[in-house]
């Protein structure tokens, strides 16, 4: 086993089981930034706010609904309004409020580079 390894996984077991579960939670948000380009769709998928959400489960409908949108570019700016929950206590429907903003604007970029392309992609 790697270094970095053993470290996340010594990491993992000091923390709580809530914690354990953001963790997981933002890992899965990571890997799914990796994607096969012919799948990613033109147009966000429909999927409606829950009542009741919590910021990485926004984050993950986000994600889902933007598949198109690069994740990297929205990696420094989603982290930072986790942070904002998590460590400063800014409440979740503040942030989602946020979220849903931030992948709105990076989606009509998207779409302004999209119609500056030669027949789109």
């Amino acid at each position: 086993m790697t270094p970095d390894k053993k470290k996340l996984l010594r990491l993992f077991d000091d923390l709580e089981d809530s914690d354990r579960a953001t963790l997981l939670d933002f890992a899965e948000f990571l890997q799914s930034r990796i994607r096969a380009p012919n799948d990613i769709p033109k147009i966000p998928k429909d999927i409606p706010r829950p009542p009741t959400e919590s910021v990485i489960g926004a984050i993950k409908r986000l994600t889902a609904t933007y598949p198109m949108i690069e994740q990297a570019l929205l990696l420094n700016d989603t982290s930072v309004l986790m942070s904002a929950h998590l460590m400063e206590g800014r409440p979740a429907k503040a942030v989602i409020d946020d979220l849903e903003g931030l992948f709105s604007r990076h989606y009509e970029a998207w779409l302004h580079d999209q119609s500056g392309q030669v027949g789109g992609r």
